[in-house]
């Protein structure tokens, strides 16, 4: 490919509103263009990593015995409403009508119709199966940012594995994590899995694949000493037990003017530290209110909240909501004598056993102190609510946690039988039984792991591509291409690239070689070879590796095959 023929079109500036170094780098780079808020056209250049990307892919699924689909991204809304999907995942879903009324939707993702050609496999012979596409899938983001972070429209990697019973799924889920970890490798991303929350896709268990980066939406708490890592949305820690003194007093209330919040009522006369306070949340739990307790030190984790209560639809109250239900404003609330049947009563197990606490009194401008929450509360469900903050001890080894920013590249779920279930996919075991489908789902983002390879490979002059996923493997740079000893040595090596299989790119456009090289290293191409006059004279060029700079002059006539050792060698 020579350049002076390619649509590059390269930018000196980042767009206005880039914020991550891949957005920045991609649109610079010439590989992508913004068409509205969330959608990205793929240029030449950002088309040829996809396509590296996909090619890994696909080689890794079909070595776990995986075979290829392509399913429409329209679907029926019956068939969402049948899985219950349809209210669940609510605004994120695109939905639209056909000339008839008849209610449709741009997949957000496939299980509903896999499931639904699963219902084809009649017989315990025809299991195990894994099954995948690379797809374009729809999703309507409230605030589209980071480039390919986030964004509306996305083309993934999406497997399914359907099993005759639970042992099949550990199988083909462990086949899918290996082969996940395999796949990012290959792309030079080194994952971190970690536990995750399922959400709205259901199931038993799922496992996110993630990549450090200031650039990532998700905190993940890890731990250095036993490699425990989890989502914050389902991490744990160990919290050292406070000890309470035994005490007899009865909840007392005692006016707190102005006290609006926890910190007011640590810094009010007669208070309590936040340890000692239980803070009192009101929630709209689909549609009913419930109340959430928590440690006063502590904050709630909203997906910890719906993964308990299965809710589909939750949010906090709001002011009129919540007089309505305990009389009182934010600031005064508690959960002391209320016995309402229909106010479900959601307490952290850090409140567990307590005493000596200090909550609202449900009476604007009043606490209650000596609270014993068991004796005084009736708690109807103990859950993990809280969220996890650095340095607490980890779970499993007691080091201290940390908590650190990531993207999250890869997600896989153990599904079980939702799915088949509701949309009857069965089979007949070896007794002619009926059973359903033991189900799995594993996920990649193409545009996602293409930008996170950007943020983990760059530096101040563009993108550092690892040569598995480079557009192009190298680029040969005529400095002077009027000069016919020049250009006709430059097209020998390129000509001796291709022919060895390399993919390289001739630049024999008539510009400056600052800007030429500027380009190289935004681009990000692994190896350049530049050819000049002065070094020609010599019998020389010289071949650059983008990644670290090193430089060396080699004999012109041994270029290609140096070259072609390079690339050969990082390809393996």
């Amino acid at each position: 490919m020579r350049w002076s023929q390619s649509f590059i079109p390269t930018l000196r500036d980042a767009p206005a509103d880039a914020e991550a170094v891949s957005h920045k780098l991609l649109v610079r780079g010439a590989f992508m263009r913004q068409l509205m808020s969330g959608s990205y056209s793929l240029l030449p250049l950002g088309k040829r990593v996809c396509r590296k990307i996909e090619a890994i892919v696909r080689d890794e699924m079909e070595k776990i015995g995986a075979q290829e689909f392509e399913l429409p991204t329209m679907h029926p809304a019956e068939v969402w409403q049948q899985s219950g999907r349809w209210d669940l995942i609510g605004p994120e879903m695109f939905r639209l009508q056909d000339r008839r009324g008849v209610d449709l939707a741009l997949g957000v993702t496939h299980e509903e119709i896999f499931t639904l050609l699963a219902g084809e496999l009649r017989s315990y012979r025809q299991l195990p199966q894994i099954w995948f596409q690379i797809q374009s899938k729809f999703r309507d983001e409230p605030r589209p940012k980071s480039g390919l972070l986030r964004v509306r429209e996305f083309v993934m990697k999406d497997s399914y594995s359907f099993d005759r019973d639970w042992d099949g799924l550990d199988a083909a889920f462990q086949r899918h994590f290996e082969a996940y970890r395999r796949i990012f490798m290959r792309m030079g991303v080194e994952p971190m899995a970690v536990e995750a929350s399922s959400g709205a896709m259901g199931g038993s268990q799922s496992v996110e694949f993630m990549v450090a980066s200031d650039a990532g939406e998700d905190h993940i708490a890890s731990c250095d000493s036993c490699g425990y890592a989890a989502n914050v949305e389902k991490a744990t820690s160990n919290l050292p037990p406070i000890e309470d003194a035994a005490n007899d007093a009865q909840p007392e209330p005692f006016p707190t003017p102005g006290v609006r919040t926890i910190e007011d009522l640590v810094d009010f006369e007669g208070g309590a530290p936040a340890e000692r306070q239980i803070k009192t949340l009101v929630y709209i739990v689909d549609g009913e209110p419930a109340l959430v307790l928590l440690r006063g030190d502590l904050d709630l984790v909203e997906q910890k909240l719906i993964d308990a209560t299965g809710a589909r639809d939750l949010r906090p109250a709001q002011d009129a909501e919540i007089r309505a239900v305990l009389g009182a404003g934010a600031g005064s609330l508690g959960a002391v004598g209320v016995r309402d049947p229909e106010l479900p009563i959601y307490a952290d197990e850090t409140l567990r056993g307590r005493s000596g606490m200090t909550t609202g009194a449900n009476e604007d401008g009043f606490h209650l102190r000596n609270v014993e929450v068991e004796r005084d509360i009736e708690v109807d469900h103990w859950l993990d609510l809280r969220e996890v903050k650095e340095g607490e001890p980890c779970p499993l080894c007691d080091t201290p946690l940390a908590i650190g920013k990531t993207i999250e590249v890869g997600h896989i779920f153990k599904l079980g039988t939702k799915y088949s279930d509701a949309l009857d996919a069965s089979y007949l075991d070896e007794n002619g039984a009926s059973q359903p489908i033991v189900m799995g789902s594993y996920g990649i983002g193409v545009g996602r792991a293409m930008a996170a390879v950007v943020e983990l490979n760059h530096d101040e002059n563009g993108i550092c591509w690892p040569v598995s996923v480079a557009p192009f493997e190298v680029v040969v740079s005529s400095v002077k291409p009027k000069d016919v000893e020049t250009s006709e040595a430059a097209a020998r090596i390129y000509d001796a690239l291709v022919d060895a299989g390399i993919e390289a790119l001739l630049d024999d456009r008539d510009e400056r070689p600052g800007v030429k090289f500027k380009d190289a290293d935004l681009v990000g191409i692994p190896y350049r070879i530049t050819v000049g006059p002065k070094g020609l004279a010599e019998g020389h060029v010289d071949f650059q590796r983008r990644r670290d700079g090193e430089s060396r002059s080699i004999d012109v006539n041994k270029a290609a095959g140096w070259a072609t050792e390079a690339v050969l060698e990082e390809r393996r």
